[in-house]
């Protein structure tokens, strides 16, 4: 029922029973779930939760057949960017789509997407930022000519192991679904590029201030583009909420991200090449640059004036 063998029901029980609260422990369901968090989230969240996998045909077995094959291939030697930050964002995207502001906005097959888009987007993540794999010539840089360079790559290693038989937990979707979740996935995974928080931010506050507030608060989004715009925004924030959670877990996550960093900076300063932002472990700067990722990056959402005392927006 969990996705995965579990010890300690009990103790399992108790975590799923908080999987729709804002400061979820992640680090303590990933132990609790045998180091399966990835697995168990998507199962938890999309079978027992929401249904998904039922609506559209989804063999759970085969479905989660394919969540441990994507979670081996998250780098567990990455102190950040592994199988825990990709359980992390999905949770925190399921949160937010539970908030009464997007509850009825979007289509099943929209929130589908959303959430599978969470899990799969850092998959395969070498532990370098897309800048280091273009100075260096790494081949998924020339692949990709530069451009997205891990975004294109976690989305091509997902829909490449969906292309197995044993791991084609969407062949009961018609074509259509098939073609507009796929659709959906890759426009959600590529606006995780940090190289378009601002433009993303920009579209987003045009776009909600140009639509209606209906009478009960939830937005009015009346075109795909639109929903898919502000869909794009609630990954992407999850992807970087960290921030917003309480004090222990914003450490736990800022420790592990600062190592992945100096990991980065140590392999630079061997290549002769100049160290990127907050990746010198020789000097390190951690309280300033989280104070600047907060100020510029977490607190540069969009003021969304009609709504903007709502839960949804709270959270940031």
């Amino acid at each position: 029922k969990y996705g995965v063998e579990v010890e300690d029901d009990d103790a399992m029980g108790k975590m799923v029973s908080q999987i729709n609260t804002w400061n979820f422990d992640l680090f303590k369901f990933a132990a609790i779930s045998k180091d399966h968090p990835l697995v168990s989230m998507a199962y938890i969240i999309l079978q027992t939760e929401r249904n998904l996998l039922r609506s559209y045909n989804v063999d759970p077995p085969t479905f989660i057949k394919y969540m441990f094959v994507i979670e081996a291939n998250y780098h567990k030697t990455n102190p950040y960017h592994n199988a825990t930050h990709g359980s992390d964002v999905m949770q925190s995207c399921h949160v937010l789509l539970g908030y009464s502001v997007v509850e009825q906005v979007f289509t099943d097959l929209e929130v589908f997407a959303a959430l599978f888009a969470c899990a799969i987007h850092d998959v395969d993540h070498p532990g370098l930022s897309n800048q280091f794999l273009s100075n260096t010539s790494n081949e998924l840089a020339i692949l990709y000519n530069d451009h997205a360079v891990l975004e294109n790559h976690h989305l091509a290693t997902a829909f490449k192991f969906l292309q197995e038989e044993e791991l084609n937990w969407a062949s009961g979707m018609d074509d259509k679904q098939r073609q507009l979740f796929r659709k959906m996935v890759i426009d959600l995974v590529l606006a995780t590029d940090m190289s378009k928080h601002l433009s993303l931010l920009a579209d987003i506050k045009t776009t909600v201030e140009s639509s209606k507030v209906a009478h009960n608060g939830k937005l009015v989004l009346e075109s795909y583009n639109e929903r898919m715009l502000v869909l794009q925004g609630i990954v992407h924030s999850c992807d970087i909420s960290s921030a917003t959670k309480a004090l222990p877990i914003y450490k736990a996550w800022t420790e592990r991200i600062i190592e992945e960093f100096y990991q980065q900076g140590d392999r630079e300063r061997d290549l002769g090449l100049n160290l990127s932002p907050m990746c010198d472990r020789q000097n390190p700067s951690i309280e300033k640059s989280q104070v600047g990722f907060i100020d510029f990056i977490v607190l540069s959402r969009v003021d969304l004036s009609a709504y903007r005392d709502s839960d949804l927006w709270s959270a940031y």
